[in-house]
């Protein structure tokens, strides 16, 4: 089932695309709040040459609208606290939060904004928006997979998704590094950001 198709040039083509929307997809059109007892958002990163540390953020909120009758008008929109992050060590959360990486108290959160999206295939897509972290903004892709829907126990409709980004935090501005003795450096630049998402319906949309 798709839920993200690619913007048509025509209207011809788009006529055709409404006219061929899948049913159980278009019922999914609505407004949905991501559940954060539910959901994840991750990062990787190698340290020391050697090794993968995790982390993950611990609060964030966001907001998605689908479109089932014209996917290519849905939405997301996600607000991550930058001060919840969680790598399972105190004294390195720390560091993360100072002023030689986040500078949370200045810049408290990260902030993702989508701009368009399309399917790559079968229920795999790419969403695309604009990142930002501190005072930059860059474009950035994600691949993700539609997991599909369901109503949960107390009768609330629910929509998944799982994906995955890497990215060079250099470009946001997060340049802080030590060199080793062996050679390379300490925090690899290169950061692999993931994501598990499960969102409700909002009650209005749902009525």
């Amino acid at each position: 089932m798709g839920l993200f198709t690619r913007k048509r040039d025509t209207a011809a083509a788009t006529a055709t695309a409404v006219l061929d929307a899948d049913p159980a997809l278009a019922a999914l059109t609505g407004d949905y709040t991501i559940d954060p007892a539910h959901s994840s958002i991750g990062f990787t990163v190698r340290h020391a040459m050697v090794t993968n540390v995790k982390g993950s953020f611990l609060q964030h909120e966001g907001t998605l609208h689908l479109d089932g009758s014209d996917p290519s008008r849905s939405t997301a929109a996600i607000d991550v606290r930058i001060d919840s992050v969680d790598t399972g060590i105190k004294d390195r959360d720390a560091h993360l939060l100072s002023g030689d990486f986040f500078d949370a108290g200045t810049f408290p959160l990260m902030i993702f904004r989508s701009t368009a999206a399309e399917r790559v295939g079968g229920d795999r897509y790419r969403l695309t928006g604009d990142l930002t972290i501190k005072d930059v903004t860059r474009p950035l892709s994600l691949d993700l997979e539609f997991n599909g829907s369901a109503t949960d126990v107390y009768g609330s409709e629910r929509v998944g998704f799982e994906g995955s980004a890497e990215i060079l935090r250099s470009d946001w501005g997060l340049t802080w590094n030590a060199a080793l003795e062996a050679g390379g450096v300490m925090v690899s630049d290169k950061v692999k950001l993931t994501f598990d998402i499960s969102a409700v319906k909002t009650a209005a949309a749902q009525a």
